[in-house]
Order: structure tokens, then C-alpha cells, then sequence
């Protein structure tokens, strides 16, 4: 039985997971949570995640959620090889410090803005949320060392920042003047064969947010 996923396209942690699923081959069942209707306010999803986010992996009954565990959880499973999240002591400790940047960092910095767009009805940015965010832009250009965030190959770090950095971009370009780096790397990430299923869930994002970002 394929694992089940609990989300909402457009979800940046959604996304990574849905790239990781894509990358490993592996079927998931997708099961819509609708944040704006507060479904994960809900007393059955509660009793999957009592911290009321997405993703949540249902795994034949194992129950897990945030994406940067979830992906680590998918690859060591159902990797067909150990290179999304080696067992290599020192480069997976490169991987994991790249997904802690992005849960502790990258990620939050831009969802403070979405909420208080999204569902507190903020009429402006303020700068400092703007100066947080572009800092979390310039160290992930100096944490882009190699090819991929996380060294030579392609790891489930890659998944986590690709999906935040190209969600923030409504609210900061990723310019190839400015993050020259990180521009390429994310032509990198386009070209990969199953990048259409988190592109699909960007647009859905970048048109939900279009008329809905201060100018």
C-alpha cells in the first residue's frame, strides 16, 4: 500500500516532499488539507500532528510529519541507493545541517510574511521581515559550496531548498546579479525530469499571492 500525505498544494514542505516521492519513485496517496477552512484545526488531523501543520506521512499506520524528517524517513526507506541522504558520516551531517538552516532559517523567515498575508490580512511587509529574509538568501548562496546545496549530488536538502527559495521569490527575485550561485543552481533543479510536480504547486502559490502581496 503506497503511503499516504497529508497537505495543500502551493505548501513549500509539501513540495519537497513530493519531489523526494518523485525522485525515489515511490506512489503516495494525496490527502488535501485545506488550511484556509482550518481542516488541520480539526480533532481527527490533531490526533495525526497536534502541531496542526503539513505534511503529515501516514506510513501503514506510521505517523510522521515535517518534511525534512519525512524525507529523510522516504530516502532511507525506499532509496534505491543511499545518495538523496548518504550514510557517509560526515556528508549526511552536511545534509542535515542544510535541512536544520532551512527549518530553523530559510523557511520560517518567509512563512512570517505568507501568515500575516494570508491569514491576518497584512496590508504591508515589514522591512525588517524583508532584511531577515534576503540575510537567509545570502547565506544560502555561501552555503552553495558545489553543485548541490549539500556537496557533489543531489540530497533531500535540495528538495527543502528549492521549494522555500522559490516560493520567497514573491517577495525577493532571486537575481542572477545578485545570487549568481543560486540562480544556477536552481536552472539545475528545473531540468531535473520530475521537477513539473512541484512546479505545478509554485504556480498555484505564486497566482494565489500575485494580487495578494503589498506592492
Amino acid at each position: 500500500m503506497a503511503p499516504t500525505l497529508y497537505g495543500i498544494e502551493g505548501s513549500p514542505p509539501v513540495g519537497a516532499v513530493l519531489l523526494c516521492a518523485k525522485a525515489l519513485d515511490l506512489n503516495l496517496n494525496i490527502k488535501p488539507v485545506d488550511l484556509f477552512n482550518l481542516e488541520h484545526l480539526k480533532s481527527d488531523f490533531l490526533a495525526l500532528n497536534p502541531q496542526h501543520t503539513v505534511p503529515v506521512l501516514d506510513d501503514d499506520g506510521f505517523i510522521l510529519s515535517d518534511s525534512h524528517a519525512i524525507n529523510a524517513y522516504l530516502a532511507s526507506k525506499y532509496g534505491k541507493d543511499k545518495s538523496l541522504y548518504p550514510d557517509d558520516l560526515k556528508k549526511r551531517a552536511i545534509v542535515d545541517q542544510r535541512l536544520h538552516y532551512d527549518s530553523s532559517t530559510l523557511f520560517p523567515r518567509g512563512l512570517v510574511i505568507s501568515k500575516s498575508i494570508l491569514f491576518e490580512d497584512a496590508t504591508d511587509i515589514p522591512q525588517k521581515n524583508l532584511d531577515l529574509l534576503k540575510e537567509a538568501f545570502e547565506v544560502s548562496e555561501k552555503l552553495l559550496q558545489k553543485e548541490w546545496i549539500a556537496g557533489d549530488q543531489l540530497t533531500i536538502a535540495d528538495f527543502s531548498f528549492v521549494t522555500s527559495l522559490t516560493s520567497w521569490t514573491v517577495y525577493i527575485p532571486l537575481s542572477e546579479a545578485e545570487y549568481p550561485k543560486l540562480a544556477a543552481w536552481r536552472k539545475r533543479m528545473e531540468s531535473l525530469p520530475y521537477y513539473h510536480v512541484y512546479q505545478q504547486s509554485l504556480d498555484k502559490y505564486v497566482e494565489l499571492m500575485k494580487d495578494k502581496v503589498p506592492k
